[in-house]
C-alpha cells in the first residue's frame, strides 16, 4: 500500500475485513456488524482495490482468506481491539446492572457452580439474572455462534484439540475459552451391589449392565470409545440426559453407571452410592468455559467470567 493510499484509507473497511476473517462468512459479518450483507461486499471490493489482493475467496460453504489476508489479520485485529479499547472504555457497574446471561451446562456442572454465582448475584449484583440452559452436546460454538448463549461451561476435547490447533498455527479463532476445574470419571453403583465389594474388573465391568448419560441422546460415549480401543465392550441398557437422574436410577438399581466423581458428593445420596475406579484408563476430565471472542472486551461478559471463576474455586477449594 502506498502513503497516499493509507492517508486515504477508511478504517471501517479494517472493521469489516476483520470479521469477515473471524467468521468466513459474508453473512455472519453482516449480522455482527449490522451491515447488509451487499454492503459487507461493496467495503470488501474497496479494500481489495486499495491492497491490490483479493482477501477471502468463495470455498464451498464459507470464505478463504489468501496468504496475504492471513499475513495481514493478526495486525488488524488488535490494532482495533487497542483502539476500541482506548476509545470506547466499557465499564460494567455490578451493583447498578439489570443484565441478563445465558450459561449452557450440564446438571452436573450447574449443582457445582450455580450456588456460588448465586451469592455473587445477591452480594454484587442484585439487579442482574441468569438463565441455566440444558448442554446438549459437547460442541458448543454453534449455541455461542447464534447468541443462544453467552458462556458455555462443560467438557469440550474435541473443541479444544481445535482451537489450539488453530492458535498453533497463527490463526486467530472467534471463540476463547478458560480452564476452570479437573476432575475424574469413577464407576458408581448402589450399596449392597454384586460389584460393590472386590475388584472391579474389566470383566466384571464390562459384563455388567450399564445406564450412560448422554446429552444428546447417542447411545455411545467417550467410555464406549476407550473401551473400543481396548476391544471390549459393554452392555449399555438404558440412556438419560441427566446426571441426577443417573444417580437415582443407579441407587435404586442394579445397573452401572459413570459419573463425575465431584457429583457425587452433591446429589443428596452420596451414602447410598459406591464409587469404584475404573478398570482401564480414560483421559482426565477438564472443565472449561467457551465463549465467542465478540464478547472478549465486553465488561459485563469479563465480570460473568471472573465471577464463574470464582464459582469454581469455591466449589473445588473446600
Amino acid at each position: 500500500m502506498s502513503p497516499t493510499n493509507f492517508r486515504t484509507l477508511d478504517l471501517n473497511l479494517l472493521r469489516v475485513f476483520d470479521e469477515v476473517m473471524a467468521e468466513r462468512s459474508l453473512t455472519r459479518a453482516a449480522r455482527n456488524l449490522s451491515l447488509t450483507q451487499p454492503a459487507v461486499s461493496n467495503a470488501l471490493r474497496r479494500l481489495r482495490e486499495t491492497l491490490g489482493d483479493e482477501l477471502v475467496q468463495r470455498s464451498g460453504q464459507g470464505m478463504a482468506p489468501t496468504p496475504r489476508a492471513r499475513a495481514i489479520w493478526p495486525a488488524v485485529r488488535e490494532a482495533l481491539q487497542r483502539l476500541q479499547e482506548s476509545l470506547i472504555p466499557d465499564e460494567f457497574v455490578p451493583g447498578q446492572a439489570t443484565t441478563t446471561f445465558v450459561l449452557a451446562m450440564a446438571d452436573a456442572t450447574a449443582a457445582e457452580l450455580i450456588p456460588g454465582l448465586t451469592e455473587t448475584l445477591e452480594q454484587e449484583a442484585p439487579g442482574v439474572s441468569m438463565r441455566v440452559i440444558p448442554l446438549t452436546t459437547r460442541d458448543p460454538r454453534r449455541l455461542l455462534d447464534e447468541e443462544a448463549c453467552d458462556l458455555a461451561v462443560g467438557y469440550f476435547p474435541s473443541v479444544l484439540a481445535d482451537l489450539t490447533a488453530h492458535a498453533q498455527s497463527g490463526e486467530p479463532m472467534p471463540f476463547q475459552h478458560r480452564r476452570l476445574y479437573d476432575g475424574e470419571y469413577v464407576c458408581v453403583m448402589r450399596k449392597g451391589h454384586p460389584l460393590a465389594s472386590g475388584p472391579l474388573t474389566l470383566d466384571r465391568f464390562c459384563a455388567a449392565r450399564h445406564m450412560l448419560v448422554s446429552f444428546s441422546g447417542r447411545p455411545y460415549g467417550f467410555i464406549d470409545e476407550s473401551l473400543a480401543s481396548l476391544g471390549r465392550e459393554r452392555q449399555v441398557v438404558l440412556t438419560v440426559n441427566q446426571f441426577f437422574t443417573a444417580g437415582r436410577v443407579v441407587a435404586n438399581s442394579n445397573l452401572l453407571t459413570v459419573l463425575p466423581r465431584h457429583f457425587v458428593r452433591v446429589t443428596g445420596i452420596a451414602e447410598q452410592l459406591v464409587l469404584r475406579p475404573l478398570p482401564f484408563d480414560v483421559s482426565p476430565v477438564h472443565v472449561d468455559a467457551v465463549w465467542h471472542r465478540r464478547s472478549q472486551q465486553r465488561g459485563a461478559h469479563v465480570w460473568l467470567r471472573e465471577a464463574v471463576l470464582r464459582a469454581a474455586d469455591k466449589a473445588f477449594s473446600s
